[in-house]
């Protein structure tokens, strides 16, 4: 089943949907879905992971919510410290309001970053963390993918539009904030056995060497899909990073 619901706290309103089997408000394993940039909560590939992970398990739900600026969110601003806190509001909802004993993540791409940046920089309420094709240097990924024009306004202090399902105004100070908190200065050894990364050789906008490169350092088993490209629009290979990360969770 799927559920819509906004979580209104702190002047804040986080749109969300929930996948559960039975009882919505006494799930004990709850998995937070974070998307990556530009994306949302509706992407197919949520309902797809939402109802793997419902029908094999039992007791378990899924969190899949719009990061600020993204899909039905009313903020017109975006920043990484507000997204923060939009995971903190969920992280606490989850666990208040449905009960849930264990929590888990979820995160692709930007979603990735955000996800690591928490756990870093707050805390880190999940019993595991399954990443696919994080941005883990999200400055460079935005900026990298950015035409010439766009970087050059962006340096005269305009904003540009910036997104792929919705469009948002991109200016230096959110730029900034990606390239003063670039999460590699941190370590995640106290982590690595509770994570899991998947990353497609045919990435187009995160290379895979860095996503290697992290893992190595920090001792994080890594998963190399042969083909899958960033958004791992192949639905095969989906169906596979879907089915490996549910596994995981269990």
């Amino acid at each position: 089943m799927e559920k819509l619901f906004d979580i209104n706290e702190q002047g804040l309103s986080v749109r969300c949907k929930l996948f559960y089997e039975k009882d919505a408000h006494n799930i004990k394993n709850i998995v937070l879905i974070l998307h990556g940039f530009g994306s949302s909560k509706e992407v197919k590939s949520n309902a797809k992971f939402g109802e793997r992970l419902i029908t094999k398990y039992k007791n378990y739900g899924a969190i899949a919510f719009d990061l600020p600026c993204h899909g039905a969110d009313a903020r017109k601003k975006l920043s990484v410290a507000e997204c923060l806190t939009y995971i903190q509001l969920v992280v606490n909802y989850a666990k208040e309001k449905l009960n849930a004993q264990n929590l888990y993540a979820y995160a692709t791409s930007f979603g990735g970053y955000l996800t690591l940046k928490y756990i870093a920089e707050r805390e880190n309420p999940f019993r595991k963390i399954a990443l696919r094709a994080p941005a883990i240097q999200m400055f460079h990924t935005l900026t990298a993918n950015m035409t010439d024009d766009e970087r050059h306004k962006v340096a005269k202090g305009k904003e540009v539009m910036l997104g792929f399902e919705r469009k948002m105004k991109i200016g230096k100070e959110f730029l900034d904030e990606l390239e003063q908190g670039d999460i590699q200065q941190y370590d995640y050894l106290d982590y690595a056995d509770d994570m899991l990364i998947l990353h497609g050789t045919a990435d187009e906008m995160v290379d895979i060497a860095t996503s290697q490169t992290f893992a190595e350092n920090n001792v994080i088993e890594l998963i190399a899909v042969e083909g899958a490209d960033h958004p791992f629009s192949n639905p095969q290979l989906m169906d596979l990073a879907i089915g490996r990360i549910v596994e995981f969770f269990h």
